[in-house]
């Protein structure tokens, strides 16, 4: 029999996971009973990314306290980790994976997580929507990293041109860099936005993440993987073992503790970002593979994730 200790430790943990992938599973059943085709599932992916996204990012920011909110020394781990890991990765791949087709696309599977739609979940079911504010901000330096980091990554091994400018434009036009700029900008000059105006924002930020995890669920495609087996064992175990182990536990030696550590168990043990799959379409990558790193890192990712969690919370770090 459990203890009471472990048995709250292992309630914990169950239910910061089970919720995010009951959606995903309701998801995959709409798509399943074909209530939604494709067409419709982009339709509702590009609103949720468009309306949704922003909708949350300044709702967030907007009714946070900056002293609690505001984390630097985690934003800083934060992009030194994504960092070191996208500089290893650059480094390493190449010596292991011979087909340049696949080079980027498991480079980007190791650092580039889905921290939006599962990581800041994480945070919410552990300690409460007052809390994610802490885990919005952290998205506000690490999203325009995965996406110059990635495109640095795909058109390295494709053979491109990297340049910035570009780049740099698209990453402003992201509903959520966008969504935190502006409440960021209302809750530090003091705009007082109406209470009928702020509501429907608020319902619409708390209905972003169910809405979000069932277009997920629903957007998975199965597909072979036997030409590129050895690939995506590596690029899994990476993404949801290597990666995370170390750098939690540098993070843990630093003295990260709490809705802190979380926010960086969400940040470095979650699955490959949806959006790597379609990056490696257009930038010339091996789509297949990284569509299965997609598939498989969330397939696997309920048992990993649900272990570093239950792991840390037995030790008390938070």
């Amino acid at each position: 029999m459990l203890d009471d200790f472990m048995l709250n430790n292992l309630i914990v943990a169950i239910s910061a996971v089970v919720p995010i992938f009951v959606l995903m599973s309701i998801g995959a059943v709409i798509k399943w009973r074909r209530w939604l085709n494709e067409e419709e599932l982009a339709h509702m992916n590009r609103m949720v990314f468009r309306v949704f996204f922003f909708c949350m990012m300044f709702y967030s920011l907007y009714t946070s306290d900056p002293s609690n909110s505001l984390r630097p020394r985690l934003m800083l781990f934060g992009v030194c980790g994504v960092l070191t890991v996208f500089a290893l990765s650059m480094w390493l791949v190449p010596k292991v994976e011979p087909e340049n087709r696949r080079r980027g696309v498991i480079v980007q599977a190791l650092f580039r997580s889905n921290f939006v739609l599962i990581g800041v979940p994480i945070v919410a079911n552990i300690f409460g929507d007052q809390n994610i504010a802490v885990a919005t901000a952290m998205i506000a330096v690490i999203i325009p990293m995965y996406n110059i980091l990635g495109v640095v990554a795909l058109e390295t091994f494709r053979g491109g041109s990297f340049k910035l400018m570009p780049i740099f434009v698209e990453v402003m036009k992201n509903p959520m860099i966008l969504g935190a700029i502006a409440g960021a900008l209302c809750m530090l000059i003091g705009i007082k936005i109406p209470a009928p105006v702020l509501k429907p924002i608020g319902q619409i930020s708390a209905a972003t993440t169910p809405v979000a995890l069932l277009i997920l669920g629903a957007s998975f495609k199965l597909g072979a993987t036997h030409e590129h087996r050895r690939q995506l064992i590596g690029a899994v175990a990476g993404r949801l073992i290597v990666v995370p182990g170390i750098l939690l536990s540098i993070a843990i030696a630093l003295g990260f503790r709490g809705v802190e550590l979380v926010t960086l168990i969400g940040t470095f043990c979650t699955p490959c970002a949806v959006v790597s799959y379609a990056m490696a379409q257009q930038l010339g990558g091996d789509a297949e593979l990284a569509g299965s790193c997609v598939v498989f890192t969330s397939a696997f990712a309920c048992l990993t994730i649900f272990c570093w969690i239950f792991m840390f919370k037995t030790l008390g770090f938070f």
